[in-house]
């Protein structure tokens, strides 16, 4: 689990951290059907809404459940990472 999380910190992969972020917002955009774009502090919160409900089977040994809620940690450390760069662009104004 930890190789994944290093690989979407690498900066030598730009592209490929730019392909992860989109994919999983289609993903989470799938998942939540909205005509009204959310800010990223909206889907970071979904996103950890959502993580909540594979913890408990993740600890009773669901592969389904613990590599989904893989994919929803790395989202949320993308997403994170935007809103922190959002809110600095913000301050700067």
């Amino acid at each position: 689990m930890e190789d994944d999380l290093m690989f979407v910190d690498s900066p030598q992969n730009p592209a490929s951290l730019e392909f992860l972020s989109t994919a999983l917002m289609r993903q989470h955009q799938q998942q939540q059907p909205s005509s009204v774009p959310q800010s990223k502090y909206a889907q970071l919160l979904a996103v950890i809404e959502e993580m909540g409900k594979d913890i408990r089977p993740t600890y009773a040994g669901s592969k389904t459940s613990s590599e989904r809620l893989k994919r929803s940690i790395v989202h949320a450390r993308i997403l994170v990472r935007e809103c922190l760069m959002e809110t600095e662009r913000s301050a700067r104004q």
